[in-house]
């Protein structure tokens, strides 16, 4: 079983972390490649782009110049330790133990517009492209068109690895387009999380964002292995509604946030 999330536009790079064996992300020529492209641009067109002040403008104009290899732990963090946001919230990984990062490098991903598909232990270096941005680039109008099949195929790489055929989808609409169903050689099992709201249960934003980081670490702290055992999830008031689910969109309801 591989797990996908969705980054987070908030970044840590300034609290301590613990000294972990991390590795590189796979995809890093073709970042270099994005970064390059990006390079090109001023502040101005940074905001304008990604519809930010022109503070966070500045800001990610200075990440794309500054950004460079090779990645270091001098220069860069583990992504999931880079990551802060309410997904990363819900998941605490700082507060995760060597073995439960060894588990999660397995079974855990994180998508990105930058980098592609992410190894919690990964280096990263900081940035700010979501995966719904219309860069025009090399490859195409936007970003979808930039990573075409290759994200899928290294899922399906990583998946062979595990000999598994199972992918649980925790990531955003936007994120998650990157992934191309028909090339994919897996089923897609879909987490939803609903609140009791005025008497119907509803996705409330906050709320659900939060309830995939913890689905992500239950899965870690319980060693998941198949999809299934996911069910067993029943953290923070929620539980596996069957009324609701389907074969692969599985409801998880709560009648009050603990």
């Amino acid at each position: 079983m591989l797990i996908v999330i969705s980054p987070a536009k908030t970044l840590d790079y300034e609290s301590d972390i613990p000294a972990l064996e991390t590795t590189q992300p796979n995809f890093l020529k073709e970042s270099a490649a994005l970064i390059q492209e990006l390079r090109a641009l001023s502040p101005q067109q940074i905001s304008s782009l990604m519809k930010v002040s022109d503070k966070l403008g500045v800001l990610n104009y200075d990440r794309f110049q500054t950004w460079k290899r090779p990645f270091t732990d001098k220069n860069a963090r583990p992504a999931l330790l880079a990551f802060k946001g309410d997904v990363y919230t819900g998941l605490a990984a700082e507060t995760m133990g060597k073995r439960d990062f060894s588990y999660a490098q397995k079974h855990l991903r994180m998508l990105s517009g930058l980098y592609g598909l992410l190894r919690p232990l990964d280096l990263m270096q900081p940035y700010r492209l979501e995966m719904g941005t219309r860069f025009a680039n090399s490859r195409g109008k936007n970003l979808y068109e930039f990573w075409g099949e290759e994200i899928t195929e290294e899922l399906n790489e990583q998946l062979h690895k595990l000999k598994s055929h199972e992918l649980v989808n925790l990531a955003s609409n936007e994120y998650f387009k990157s992934v191309k169903p028909k090339v994919l050689n897996a089923e897609v099992i879909t987490p939803h999380f609903k609140d009791l709201k005025n008497g119907q249960y509803k996705m409330i934003s906050f709320f659900a964002k939060k309830a995939r980081g913890m689905m992500s670490r239950w899965a870690i702290d319980q060693r998941v292995k198949k999809a299934q055992e996911l069910k067993g999830f029943d953290v923070a008031g929620y539980q596996f509604n069957p009324d609701m689910s389907s074969e692969r969109d599985w409801v998880f309801t709560r009648d009050e946030a603990q």
